[in-house]
């Protein structure tokens, strides 16, 4: 028998300051370890203010995760020590896997009026894959398909499966979904997960109710707070659902406007995490080992050339 997913946990995205000075918002990170394993970090740099994010993120490493990248507006020039090199542009996506140690600089721009919009997500590397060889993905428009619902929902399927249609990404050890879902006004949709995964949804416009149950409820856990007496859980930009682990689907609708979110999940890996900054490992011994190597210079393998 279908079982919808209930809500574990709402959360409401927090102003952070990354990179050289770059403003912009965290739906989760660090201190939300494990909620959302395999997940380790959501952040949405939406802004029409060029000093919220011109200064970027110069050259830094990564080892141990997979950093994706989708953009909405404006660009991102990208630069890594494997010598790649370009700009993702609207509706595109930067899938990188640092592995064993990657060296890379991300510099936002807006378009013509001043817009940036898009979000990084960072996804867990088993530590089995912690060293393997690091990998880019560019991922243009053309290659990410979409699926079109017969209530009319939309979704891009950047990897994972909706209606049928695979993603542009596959091959991920942590199975991931990564969805881009329109639902309009006055309708429903239901969305099967696999059993045991994490699932979770970020909403970047419109309004919505992310569960099967629209009574009002609240939430205890700090902070994670809200909670509206007229129109119970009609969850609104940047707001995060966390589902339970148990179901396996989730029910979203819509009154009288149309949402828009996205839709994350992937498999558990139930490791240890040892993270400090862009570094994320299974043990302090670990971590520690590739900050000695980052500053002794024997961090990048593969023959890369430090910049």
């Amino acid at each position: 028998m279908e079982k919808p997913r209930a809500i574990a946990k709402v959360f409401k995205s927090k102003p952070v300051t990354e990179g050289a000075g770059v403003n912009l918002k965290r739906a989760f990170g660090f201190s939300q370890v494990p909620l959302f394993d395999p997940f380790l970090l959501l952040d949405d740099f939406r802004s029409d203010n060029p000093a919220d994010y011109l200064k970027g993120f110069p050259w830094h490493p990564h080892r141990g995760i997979e950093t994706i990248t989708y953009l909405l507006e404006g660009s991102v020039q990208h630069h890594d020590s494997l010598g790649n090199k370009g700009v993702i542009h609207p509706g595109e996506v930067q899938w990188m896997t640092a592995g064993s140690g990657i060296i890379h600089e991300e510099m936002p721009f807006g378009d013509n009026k001043g817009n940036v919009a898009g979000f990084q997500l960072w996804a867990n590397l088993p530590a089995s894959d912690k060293m393997i060889s690091p990998q880019y993905r560019d991922i243009k428009t053309s290659m990410i398909p979409e699926a079109r619902f017969q209530n009319g929902v939309t979704a891009r399927v950047i990897c994972g499966e909706a209606a049928g249609v695979p993603g542009a990404v596959s091959g991920i050890r942590i199975d991931p979904e990564y969805l881009d879902v329109t639902i309009p006004a006055g309708t429903t949709w239901n969305h099967m997960i696999k059993e045991g995964y994490t699932v979770f949804t970020y909403i970047i416009a419109g309004k919505g109710y992310f569960s099967h149950n629209t009574e009002p409820f609240s939430f205890d856990t700090e902070g994670v707070s809200y909670f509206d007496m007229e129109t119970g859980p009609l969850m609104d930009n940047e707001t995060l659902v966390l589902y339970r682990r148990d179901g396996d689907h989730v029910h979203i609708s819509t009154e009288s406007s149309p949402v828009r979110f996205l839709l994350f999940s992937g498999k558990p890996l139930h490791e240890p995490v040892a993270w400090h900054g862009p570094i994320v490992m299974n043990t302090r011994e670990e971590l520690q080992k590739a900050f000695e190597e980052y500053n002794n210079g024997t961090f990048l393998k593969e023959h890369q050339a430090r910049p």
